[in-house]
């Protein structure tokens, strides 16, 4: 082998200028070894492997035996290790015109590879981090909305639970004067003379007010199954609602009823002085994970409360098409300011007072419509009220997955 410089010939110049550009290195050789051309990257390399040496060196590193299984095959491929520099991959293609082989070398730093698989498995482990993170901050956003609404919700509790406390007092009451009557009754039954005990028995069912227990016994029963019902709704809502989705699978669920259970929920922080207005439309179920489209209504629930000041109104709406459905919240309050339109949807902005607003609540909500690949629309104008349209799919696009 010799490093002497012999003609282009088998090599027209669009090829040796293509080669030019590639930023690995690219060797030109006839069937003897010897370098016809080589491109800078080639240079570059034989450079840094030995510095007085040119690409002959690169072609040093092919073994007489390889160099003849690329002849006579055609191809060849291996890797060499050259000392003190990281490993190559070499690959070398040969074919033939008139009597003369022509050779193209290509030189590949597998370190290179190394480094890209590593970047590529620590960016993947910063994607999972990321994962994890957001779904924690979902989790965070929902708990702290939870202790937002603890004194409500411990209120709207409370309510139910004293009236069935003071009913069951009542009740006692009641099965007090029973009791003493069945014994009046029972001691009639077995004298001597059952006839003659007439009188005192009626006297002693007007001194108890036994017409008066028997008419209100029923109602109080039943007002104190509804308070017990109430209790139970509350619990099994803020369950519902404060449930982690990591594991759950997107089900078609009743958005409507998902809706009167976060405004079960959030009602108390309402309820004095908003006026709410449903316009209700029939939803078919909608392929969604509840928990987390419960937290959207949540978010929108209280937004459009805290932009009523003294006395509004909420309308809640809802409608569908052949493939979307939609929930839309609107308020009467102060509305949104243009300027704040474009960063409605940012982390941790908020026109809200410090103190009333942690700024994730439209951005984890916007996230949680995009990853269900619907849209929250919105409408709004200064002093006269917002709206939001929360509009999903039906059903979720099976050829792709859920959005990140």
């Amino acid at each position: 082998m010799n490093g002497e410089t012999a003609p282009h010939s088998l090599w027209s110049d669009d090829a040796l200028w293509a080669a030019s550009t590639i930023n690995f290195p690219i060797l030109f050789l006839d069937g003897n070894r010897v370098v016809h051309d080589a491109n800078p990257a080639a240079h570059a390399l034989a450079r840094r492997l030995a510095p007085d040496g040119g690409p002959d060196t690169l072609v040093a590193m092919v073994s007489d035996d390889d160099w003849a299984t690329a002849i006579r095959q055609g191809h060849w491929q291996g890797v060499v290790r050259p000392a003190s520099a990281p490993p190559l991959a070499l690959e070398i293609h040969c074919g033939h015109a008139s009597d003369s082989a022509h050779c193209i070398m290509v030189v590949l730093d597998i370190s290179e590879r190394g480094e890209r698989k590593r970047q590529y498995e620590e960016l993947q482990r910063t994607v999972d981090r990321l994962a994890s993170t957001q779904e924690q901050l979902l989790q965070s956003e929902k708990m702290a909305s939870i202790g937002q609404l603890a004194a409500g919700v411990a209120h709207e509790i409370n309510n139910p639970i004293g009236y069935v406390g003071s009913n069951l007092g009542t009740l006692q009451d009641y099965a007090t004067a029973l009791l003493a009557l069945v014994e009046k009754y029972h001691e009639a039954l077995f004298s001597e003379d059952p006839a003659g005990h007439r009188e005192d028995l009626l006297q002693a069912r007007q001194r108890l007010d036994i017409d008066y227990i028997v008419g209100d016994l029923p109602n109080l029963l039943k007002e104190s199954r509804e308070g017990i019902e109430r209790v139970t709704k509350i619990v099994q809502d803020l369950k519902d609602f404060s449930r982690v989705g990591r594991d759950q699978k997107m089900q078609p669920a009743d958005l409507l009823q998902g809706l009167d259970s976060t405004l079960n929920i959030v009602w108390n922080d309402l309820k004095y002085k908003v006026r709410l207005e449903k316009h209700y439309g029939s939803l078919p179920p909608v392929e969604c994970l509840a928990s987390e489209i419960n937290q959207v209504f949540l978010n929108l629930l209280l937004n459009a409360g805290q932009a009523i000041e003294q006395r509004g109104t909420i309308e809640l709406a809802s409608g569908c098409d052949d493939n979307e459905a939609w929930i839309s919240i609107t308020d009467s309050g102060c509305g949104i300011p243009p300027e704040a339109m474009p960063h409605l949807f940012d982390p941790f902005f908020t026109t809200k007072p410090i103190g009333r607003g942690t700024g994730l609540g439209l951005a984890i909500s916007y996230g949680i419509v995009a990853k269900h690949h619907g849209r929250i629309d919105v409408s709004s104008r200064v002093g006269q009220g917002s709206t939001f349209r929360v509009v999903l799919p039906i059903r979720q696009p099976r050829n792709e997955a859920p959005a990140a």
